[in-house]
């Protein structure tokens, strides 16, 4: 199994709107079908506030991950956030995620982001496993907050 990335654009809409109900499902995301869309769309438009990536055969992907960019002046530049990583359940365990884990860090590395972040339910100890493995560390003193608007 080929952890190969495509970057989104707008041919890839429906496919990857399609996975993210999936996931958002799984997952107990509740969000509407116009604004999951208003969520992707802009991403696969080349907006410069993030990037969503299919993972797998481009026709027949199995899984997208999606980074979001912002900017620290802590880490000393553009950081990122992995907003969302879904592999489908038929194709779990084969080291997919973990194979996206190591190789896109190292390309977003090479193109000058300094950190990449993420959050994990601490009751999926699987994922945390994944994160932990790929490099991902809590940070001491930190937790993460939001503050919906």
């Amino acid at each position: 199994m080929s952890a190969a990335l495509t970057l989104g654009t707008p041919e890839h809409l429906e496919t990857l709107l399609a996975m993210v109900a999936a996931f958002h499902d799984e997952a107990g995301i509740a969000l509407s079908p116009d604004a999951r869309r208003a969520g992707v769309a802009p991403l696969l438009d080349g907006i410069p506030h993030g990037v969503a990536y299919l993972i797998g055969p481009p026709r027949s992907p199995i899984g997208y991950i999606i980074i979001t960019f912002g900017w620290s002046l802590e880490f000393g530049g553009m950081d990122g956030f992995i907003d969302e990583l879904y592999i489908r359940p038929g194709v779990r365990g084969r080291g997919v995620a973990s194979e996206t884990l190591q190789s896109l860090p190292r390309a977003l590395g090479d193109a000058g982001l300094k950190a990449l972040h993420l959050e994990v339910d601490t009751a999926n100890d699987s994922a945390r496993r994944l994160y932990t493995r790929a490099g991902f560390a809590k940070r001491e003193n930190y937790q993460l907050m939001t503050r919906k608007l």
